[in-house]
This record gives structure tokens, C-alpha cells and sequence, in this order.
């Protein structure tokens, strides 16, 4: 199988937001799970791509697009970032309502309340990321090779290290972060998996 690990491009993003669907549900498709499935990769992919372009990456095969790997250098100031432009926008668009049950409310909270990594973590491993690879590129090493290639890049900008939370039922993820010498540190919300570079 022939893949290509390039830097991101403006023209990507359509193919990332959709791979964040089909890969939504703890790594599996999350087609049809969501009224507004761009909600996933509002929430999951647009903070990185809009703040740290020159921390994302995608794996390209014969019919396109197939995964990514994107990262923050340093979580708070993404955070900071994102609280004075991105979630102020969609906080507009997207209203919360606590009391609200459909499938795309969890998201919507994520808009308003964003998640953190516990400060002890942060503290010793700031930068962040995220991956997601569609099957047909999975089981290659191209999951190793996007993640080399991120790693590679947060060490050159003076990172100390890296975490990622985890959904608990994802098994496929964990066991290939511990594959690739993540530890685990299980808190009180999703496993984080964390690295020193």
C-alpha cells in the first residue's frame, strides 16, 4: 500500500471533517449518529487546523485523503486561543441546552464547556493531539508513521511532551498507543495516554 504522510492543506479540511465522522464512534462510523455531523470536527479537528496548521499532518493513499494527525504545541494556549475566537463563534451558532437529550448535545457542551487535561499532566506533557485513520489505512504502520511525523515536529518546537485522552471504549487506540510506548494514566474522565519527547 502506497501512503503519503504530507503537511496539511486549507483544501484538506472537508476530507478531515469527514473522516471525523467516519471514524466518530469510539474509531468506528459515526454516520447518521449526529443531526449536524460537522459538529465532530468543529469540535475535534477546526481548533487545531485554524491555531496550528504546521502541526497537522495527513496520510494520502491512491483514493485520497485517508487519516490525520493533528496537535497543539502547548494545550493551554490553544485553550486561550479558542476561548477568544473559535468556541465564542460557535457558542452563537450552536445554543446548549442542559436539559437537552439528542446525540449531538455531548458535543455541543464540548463547544461551551471545553474539556481540559488535568493541570499535572499539562504540566509535564503540554502539547496535545489527536489521530484518526480510516480502515482501509489502518493495520500498515501508517499510524506509527503520522504519529513519528507529528512527534517529530512538536520536539523540533521545544515540546517536553505530548498526552491524548482516550474514549475508554476505543480498545483498537489503546492498544496501539501502548504499541507505541504511551503511557496510561487513568483519570477521572477518559484514559490519557502520555510521552515524553
Amino acid at each position: 500500500m502506497l501512503i503519503e504522510i504530507r503537511s496539511f492543506r486549507q483544501e484538506d479540511l472537508g476530507d478531515l471533517y469527514q473522516i471525523a465522522v467516519l471514524t466518530g464512534h469510539a474509531g468506528d462510523d459515526a454516520t447518521g449518529m449526529y443531526d449536524d455531523p460537522k459538529l465532530l470536527g468543529h469540535v475535534f479537528v477546526a481548533p487545531y487546523t485554524i491555531n496550528e496548521p504546521d502541526l497537522a499532518f495527513v496520510a494520502v493513499d491512491a483514493s485520497g485523503v485517508a487519516g490525520y494527525a493533528i496537535g497543539s504545541r502547548d494545550a493551554r494556549v490553544l485553550e486561550r486561543a479558542l476561548e477568544t475566537g473559535w468556541w465564542h463563534e460557535l457558542r452563537n451558532r450552536y445554543p446548549y441546552d442542559a436539559a437537552g437529550t439528542d446525540p449531538d448535545q455531548w458535543l455541543i457542551e464540548r463547544i461551551h464547556r471545553p474539556a481540559t487535561a488535568p493541570d499535572e499532566i499539562v504540566d509535564r506533557y503540554p502539547s496535545e493531539f489527536h489521530i484518526d485513520l480510516l480502515p482501509r489505512c489502518q493495520g500498515h504502520g501508517v499510524g506509527r508513521q503520522i504519529i513519528d511525523r507529528l512527534l517529530m515536529a512538536l520536539r523540533q518546537a521545544g515540546s517536553p511532551g505530548v498526552h491524548c485522552g482516550v474514549d475508554p471504549r476505543n480498545l483498537a487506540a489503546i492498544g496501539f498507543y501502548q504499541h507505541l510506548g504511551f503511557e496510561r494514566i487513568d483519570t477521572a474522565g477518559p484514559p490519557i495516554f502520555v510521552r515524553t519527547l
